[in-house]
């Protein structure tokens, strides 16, 4: 620069420096202007990058805060659900444990418990067999005694005596033989008298069981009432115009009426002894009346039906009063009353059960039992007969439930309900109405049926149970009510019992007539006989 000025003039170099030095300061403040703006420019900048910095540091701490909070919350949860799953599985094993505990302790009990009866055992074993060494010891010392003892005796005997040891020993023979002689005549009467009071117990049941053995009973009711007619111009006004008359009469009687060429009479027909009793009264005065026309008829048949119930009441509490049964339900009494139109073999039921009744007293009273039980029994046997038209059913268990429905004892309803042997003997009472039940029936004139017809109807039972295979004998029993059949063992096993049963029953109703019904019993047995000698 000296060499630049040094060429110069003065004041020219001098001008050139300052406008030198006033550029160089004008730089010098550009560049600080600018540097000064930078600065400013560059602090906004900076001051807002800080900002954004802090703001975008903050939602990062925040979002760690709540990921740190998440993970802490879910890791909390995993450890709850670890520590249930553990105090559950800790709980069932531990109840596992005190279940195991307890079945040890109670096994140990047991097996203390055991042990202390095997020690009691034990002991009283030891007891015993000490005692029985004790006794053992005392049998022989109290025999060494008796031997003395009666050696001393033989002594003081054959001196006393003067005899022999042989006539000594024929007198003590002789006392002890007299000894025994009384003694046992004591216990041959102490026997003799149990013998007794047991042949008297024996005897009961032996005579109740022949009393049922013997039992018999016919069962046949009348189905036809024969009505007089005074002329056949009355025929002709029973039938009425194209029948009207006559169908107009079954329809209300529920009967049926035949009208056939016998001279002076018409058959009323049914199974119900009631209605062929209302019908038959019914038809006697429409013909005693002459007016027969279908008004007049069902108004007359409605007024001899409700007569005859007023009779069917009056005959039961007269026949309750004959027989003297008292406590008896009117419906009951009522029943009995309807016996009074039921008819067996041409004998009334009603007055059949009023005689059963008594002779069911009489019997009970040789025996020692209750007559008036036994006369309620018989009274009642044959009630079923009054519904058995009604009722599915043998009358014996019809009878049975009707009065259990009444409440009567178990004594009447095993008498109703058994006497013909349809149920298990459980009283006294069933046999004896049973019997006499048979007594009743059998005795002369009581029915209709010949001694010829009878036996004819045994013998061709019995005859058809011997015709088939394997049938060794055949025995027809409760007057021809039952049939009882015995059967090889051999040739005939279970199985075919029960068709052969069958089979006989199915014939017996094919080609017999009988009465009510006939039971087949069919008996196999197996015998094995071996002798000892």
């Amino acid at each position: 620069m000296s060499h630049w000025t040094s060429g110069m003039p003065l004041g020219l170099a001098a001008v050139e420096g300052q406008t030198i030095l006033v550029a160089v300061v004008a730089a010098l403040v550009g560049v600080g202007a600018t540097i000064l703006v930078i600065h400013i420019l560059g602090k906004g900048v900076t001051s807002r990058a800080s900002q954004e910095a802090e703001r975008i540091t903050e939602q990062a701490r925040r979002d760690a805060e709540v990921s740190r909070k998440q993970v802490e919350l879910e890791a909390r949860n995993e450890l709850i659900a670890h520590r249930e799953t553990f105090e559950r599985e800790s709980n069932e094993t531990r109840n596992e444990l005190k279940d195991t505990e307890r079945r040890l302790a109670k096994r140990e009990d047991n097996l203390d418990r055991k042990l202390d009866v095997l020690e009691t055992k034990e002991k009283q074993l030891s007891s015993l067999e000490s005692d029985l060494k004790n006794r053992q010891k005392q049998l022989a010392e109290r025999d060494q005694q008796l031997e003395e003892l009666i050696a001393d005796q033989r002594q003081r005997l054959l001196q006393i005596a003067s005899l022999s040891e042989a006539e000594a020993k024929d007198m003590l023979l002789n006392q002890l033989r007299d000894e025994l002689r009384h003694e046992s005549a004591e216990i041959i009467q102490q026997e003799l008298a149990k013998a007794e009071d047991e042949a008297r117990e024996q005897s009961r049941k032996v005579t109740i069981q022949a009393i049922q053995r013997f039992a018999a009973e016919h069962t046949s009711t009348s189905t036809v009432s024969v009505i007089d007619i005074p002329s056949d111009d009355m025929k002709g006004r029973v039938i009425g115009r194209e029948g009207r008359n006559i169908r107009a009469f079954e329809q209300a009687t529920g009967v049926d009426v035949i009208v056939d060429d016998t001279p002076g009479v018409v058959v009323v027909s049914c199974f119900d002894p009631i209605r062929r009793a209302v019908a038959s009264e019914s038809l006697s005065r429409l013909i005693d009346d002459g007016r027969i026309h279908p008004s007049r008829i069902e108004e007359l048949v409605t007024q001899v039906r409700s007569e005859i119930d007023e009779r069917i009441v009056g005959y039961g509490k007269d026949a309750t009063i004959e027989a003297n049964i008292r406590g008896l339900h009117g419906k009951v009494s009522e029943m009995m009353g309807r016996l009074q139109y039921r008819t067996s073999y041409g004998q009334n039921v009603l007055r059949h059960s009023i005689e059963v009744a008594f002779l069911s007293q009489v019997i009970a009273d040789e025996l020692g039992l209750d007559g008036t039980t036994a006369r309620r029994c018989g009274f009642l046997h044959d009630i079923g007969k009054a519904l058995d038209h009604e009722v599915e059913g043998g009358h014996p268990e019809i009878g049975m439930e009707f009065c259990k429905r009444y409440n009567e004892k178990e004594e009447v309803l095993n008498a109703v309900g058994g006497h013909h042997g349809d149920i298990d003997v459980t009283t006294p009472y069933t046999p004896i109405v049973a019997a006499a039940d048979a007594i009743s029936g059998a005795r002369p004139g009581a029915r209709r049926e010949t001694l010829e017809r009878y036996v004819q109807r045994l013998q061709q039972l019995e005859e058809i149970a011997r015709g088939f295979h394997g049938v060794d004998e055949a025995y027809a029993i409760q007057a021809g009510r039952e049939v009882r059949v015995i059967v090889d063992a051999k040739r005939v096993d279970d199985a075919q019992s029960t068709s052969i049963a069958r089979d006989i029953a199915k014939r017996v109703e094919e080609e017999m007539t009988y009465p009510g019904e006939v039971r087949v019993t069919l008996l196999r047995e197996v015998r094995t006989v071996e002798y000892a000698r």
